[in-house]
Order: C-alpha cells, then sequence, then structure tokens
C-alpha cells in the first residue's frame, strides 16, 4: 500500500470515529421516532439504518438513555421479555420528539438543498473557478 493509501486511510479512519460517536444522539432519536425500543433492538435498528457503519455498546447506550431519561427527552415502560424478566422499553417523549425535529431541520435537511446536495452527490472535484 502507498504511503498516501495508507495516510488516507488511517485519516478517514480517526475522521469517522469522530463523527460516530458524534452522532449516536441522532441514531438514537431516530431508531426510537420508528417506534419503542429495548436495548439490544435499539442496537439492532441502529446497526439496520447506517447500514453496519455505526454500532454502540450496550452499556454505552444504557448510560446514554438514562441520561436523556433525566434530562425528560426519553421515557420507558416495562414490557415482556424473551423467555425472561420484564424489559424496559424506551420511546421518545413529545419533548424528544420535538428537539429531534429541530435538529433535523437545522442540521439535517441542508444537506438536501442545493449547492450542497450538488456537491455530495454529483461532484468527485471541486469546480475550478475563473480568475
Amino acid at each position: 500500500m502507498k504511503d498516501h493509501d495508507k495516510l488516507h486511510d488511517e485519516l478517514l479512519g480517526a475522521w469517522e470515529d469522530t463523527y460516530k460517536k458524534g452522532q449516536l444522539t441522532l441514531w438514537i432519536f431516530l431508531s426510537l421516532k420508528e417506534g419503542p425500543k429495548y436495548v439490544s433492538g435499539l442496537q439492532e435498528s441502529i446497526q439496520r439504518f447506517s447500514k453496519g457503519t455505526i454500532s454502540a455498546e450496550e452499556q454505552s447506550l444504557y448510560r446514554t438513555l438514562r441520561k436523556f431519561y433525566h434530562l425528560k427527552m426519553v421515557d420507558f415502560s416495562a414490557g415482556k421479555g424473551h423467555k425472561g424478566p420484564d424489559r424496559k422499553y424506551y420511546h421518545l417523549t413529545p419533548l424528544g420528539t420535538s428537539l429531534l425535529q429541530s435538529f433535523v431541520e437545522r442540521n439535517i435537511l441542508l444537506f438536501f438543498e442545493e449547492p450542497l446536495k450538488e456537491l455530495l452527490i454529483h461532484s468527485s472535484k471541486p469546480k475550478q473557478t475563473k480568475p
């Protein structure tokens, strides 16, 4: 592998790690928008939505969900487990739903507007401007 390719892969990996850590809240909220989920269901949903590029450890999700619960962004209800004890099924509260909608409007939808859409989808190289 060329030095350039190796550096490229290392830098891309570091960028993706930082990106993924910052996006966990979005992925959790999107998964819960789909419907109530217990933690392993949440993990599966995040994997499915992200096409396997995002994963979250169970303990990390529990910690994050506890924080969101105390901030009144998520709530839970008890439900039957599969051949075991009851599980906590987490869902978005009205505040969580509102926050998700506001976040999407301010930070995600702009990627669907020109010229960003054009840059992201169609351009492989930046366009040269004439002097």
